[in-house]
């Protein structure tokens, strides 16, 4: 059949489309940005191949090529383009108009055209440069793409031969044979590939990665970034990579000097400027070492009368940030512009209010380290032979969190009532899921209403059958547990009795036939759904539902988890006077001290949400019970983690920190 295609040369003109083109339902494959690839490289090189065209109507309708000739459309069209107009003669092959295999032809030409293999396609760009001296720029144009694709093909192309052939017979997968592209030199990649396969494992990308890390820094990591300029100043080779972020600074014991010099230089800065007696540095913060070093705080002190002024002036902006924070329909960037100013704000205040005793400063020091891409300090350090042993605390000294003795927790206004919603929500959610108890609460309610002195029993519920509408400043973003555990109590409910086609006499008849279970079900659900904002209970004030609640709710976490909605709306040194003093988490609250106030939420969330493996059981007894002190069940004490142990193996706190 091939034969009988003969070769003919016809006007872009008089192209059209062919209805037995297997690709003419397809319009999505014609488009421009799906052809541009084909389009550029066209321009540049011709047509490589001929259409397939048969007669149809005065016109010959493209068979097989269809991309090709929308390319061709396109290029006549384009005035800059030069080399192609209407009247350009284009190579073809006719199919016979007899033929009774025109699908076959289209749907042959369209089916046997394999896609290239990755490592094919990677090799045949690095041949472009290397033989055909062709550049990334050129490279580009030909193909309709961006330099830094061609770059990135070009990479993977130039990759150890080893490593290549490995990956064509598939011993290595093509991931982890791209792993190797992240160090530029081919000698350094058959070094690390000799290694890993001198036993025969089973090589994975990551493995790759973190070898390859020995043997150099990219330039686009966060030390690399931070000591490029110097490490560049003093002679340090650098592989160089087509892809700048991709090259690597080859003498990873030069970029440690560096990088402890500058450290070292941070915490000079910073001994100097606080008045500490030494300072030191060091690349990674080794808890199990610092856990030997003591630590001071700065103690209250009284500003004076400008100082004064300025933390009222800092008192008022904070108090309209929480308010301008509260906005719903804040952006994400007005909402962390107004994150930061908070965390400055708060800073100043603090150096306001708070200073080393000079004894303190005398004995203490700051250490700099390198921590989630940034300098981080850790400052009032006491080392191990200058501690003072002491049954209390020192002079000048607090918890571990940095706060002053005298900065207590307090909760705003908007917080303290939506606090309330949020407990009464709690409260509901332990009431839905005791049936008999609520019955046995709600019945009595009914009947002392009605045959003692009524409203005077308490007045925390509300059976007169409406439901008590909830405000919360934070609906959406607040734990959901409460809401799903009575969205679970509801779907057990029998309410086969309430059919709205029936009269109220029937369906009370229906009602009436439930067993004692089911209606203990039906009351406890509509009776909790009446719960009133509240806190903790005074017995004195109402002994009904104080001893209530502790039979049905002992602990609220059950029914609420603190996330970072609560965490949000906390001042960052209550979020460290937390973790500190009451958690256990001393070690972290000084860890977390030089943190934004957004990186303290984002850990307490995850602390919350999954207790560290890490923690002790004391710490993790604290954080399993922790809640704002009012809205935990009258009577119940908090559990006490101050004096937990510090965990041998942090290394989990301190990714989360």
């Amino acid at each position: 059949m091939t034969q009988a295609l003969q070769p003919t040369t016809i006007a872009i003109s008089d192209l059209v489309a062919h209805p037995a083109n297997v690709r003419s339902n397809s319009p999505e494959s014609y488009t421009s940005e799906n052809i541009a690839h084909l389009k550029a490289s066209i321009a540049v090189l011709g047509l490589l191949q001929p259409l397939l065209v048969q007669r149809i109507d005065g016109k010959y309708g493209v068979l097989a090529g269809g991309r090709r000739h929308a390319a061709l459309l396109e290029l006549a069209a384009d005035k800059s383009v030069k080399g192609f107009t209407k009247r350009t003669k284009i190579d073809c092959r006719l199919v016979p108009d007899d033929c009774d295999v025109t699908t076959a032809l289209s749907f042959a030409e369209n089916i046997t055209q394999a896609p290239m293999n990755a490592i094919d396609e990677f090799e045949a760009f690095a041949r472009m440069m290397e033989v055909d001296g062709q550049t990334p720029e050129t490279i580009a144009k030909t193909f309709g793409t961006t330099v830094a694709a061609v770059k990135g093909r070009l990479r993977y192309g130039l990759i150890h031969p080893d490593i290549r052939a490995a990956a064509r017979a598939k011993a290595i997968t093509l991931d982890t044979m791209k792993a190797f592209a992240d160090h530029p030199s081919q000698e350094v990649q058959k070094e690390v590939f000799e290694a890993l396969t001198k036993e025969d494992a089973y090589l994975q990308a990551y493995t790759v990665r973190n070898a390859l890390k020995s043997r150099g820094v990219q330039v686009s990591d966060d030390i690399g970034a931070f000591v490029r300029k110097v490490y560049e100043a003093r002679g340090g080779a650098i592989a160089a990579d087509l892809l700048e972020e991709h090259s690597v600074l080859e003498d990873a014991e030069l970029v440690e000097i560096i990088l402890l010099e500058k450290l070292t230089a941070a915490a000079e800065e910073a001994r100097a400027e606080m008045g500490f007696a030494w300072a030191d540095a060091v690349t990674r913060y080794d808890y199990a070492a610092m856990a030997e070093y003591g630590r001071v705080y700065p103690g209250a002190v009284e500003p004076d009368a400008k100082g004064q002024k300025r933390i009222e002036a800092i008192t008022a902006e904070l108090e309209q940030l929480e308010r301008e924070m509260e906005d719903e329909s804040l952006e994400e960037d007005a909402y962390e512009a107004l994150y930061e100013r908070v965390d400055e704000l708060e800073a100043e205040a603090r150096a306001l209010q708070e200073a080393y005793s000079a004894d303190d400063l005398a004995r203490s020091g700051v250490i700099a380290s390198w921590s989630n891409g940034q300098v981080s300090l850790h400052v009032g350090l006491v080392r191990p032979e200058d501690k003072i042993e002491s049954s209390g605390k020192t002079s000048g000294t607090q918890g571990a969190t940095g706060a002053a003795e005298s900065d207590e927790i307090s909760y705003p206004a908007s917080l303290t009532e939506d606090l309330k919603t949020e407990r009464a929500m709690a409260l509901g959610a332990a009431m839905a899921m005791h049936p008999e108890a609520t019955l046995d609460l709600t019945l009595f309610k009914l009947v002392t209403d009605v045959l003692t002195s009524g409203m005077g029993v308490t007045q925390a519920i509300k059976v007169d059958a409406r439901q008590e509408y909830r405000t919360h400043a934070k609906m959406d973003e607040i734990d959901g547990t409460s809401l799903e555990q009575v969205a679970e109590a509801h779907d057990a409910l029998d309410l086969s009795w309430a059919d709205d086609a029936k009269s109220p006499a029937d369906q009370f008849a229906l009602f009436r036939t439930l067993d004692a279970g089911e209606k203990a079900k039906l009351v406890a659900y509509a009776t909790a759904a009446t719960t009133q904002s509240c806190f903790a209970r005074d017995r004195q004030r109402d002994s009904l539902m104080y001893d209530f609640e502790v039979e049905i709710m002992p602990d609220i976490r059950a029914h609420w988890t603190p996330n970072a909605a609560l965490f949000n709306r906390f001042k960052k040194a209550w979020l460290l006077k937390i973790l500190g003093e009451e958690l256990g988490l001393a070690q972290e609250a000084v860890t977390l001290a030089s943190s934004t106030k957004k990186q303290v939420v984002e850990f307490c969330e995850k602390l919350f949400a999954e207790p560290f493996a890490t923690l002790t059981e004391a710490q993790r007894a604290a954080v399993a019970a922790w809640c704002p002190p009012m809205m935990q069940t009258a009577g119940v004490e908090p559990v006490d983690a101050s004096e937990a142990e510090t965990p041998e193996d942090e290394t989990e706190v301190a990714e989360a920190a």
